[in-house]
């Protein structure tokens, strides 16, 4: 089952769990290759690793339909925009990847904790 057949997975809901899967497959990717960068990359690494884990469980909780996903997307919302921010500072091609990408989970998610 595809999760847009998930009866309580609407538009919304559905476009906030695929930017959430978006968001941990950038943050994980640009973690790792920050890694490489060498000295001043450990607060960028730190926040898109929480990123990663935090929208992919966020994710989850969505497909699921946790109770708790609303409480769960404002915490995800504030993360992406502190890891945005962060990213934006550095040049290299992943930083300015997440620093565009994770706007728009932020903005999503900040949907699902008010709905």
């Amino acid at each position: 089952m595809a999760l847009q057949q998930l009866e309580h997975a609407d538009d919304h809901m559905q476009e906030c769990i695929d930017n959430c899967l978006e968001a941990a497959q950038v943050c994980e990717w640009c973690a790792d290759a920050c890694a490489d960068e060498g000295e001043g990359m450990a607060r960028c690494i730190r926040l898109c690793r929480d990123v990663a884990d935090v929208t992919s469980l966020h994710a989850r909780f969505m497909a699921r339909n946790s109770g708790y996903h609303a409480d769960l997307a404002a915490i995800c919302a504030d993360l992406c925009e502190e890891c945005a921010e962060e990213c934006a500072r550095h040049d290299h091609d992943h930083c300015q990847a997440c620093a565009e990408i994770l706007p728009e989970c932020a903005e999503s998610c900040r949907q699902m904790a008010s709905a």
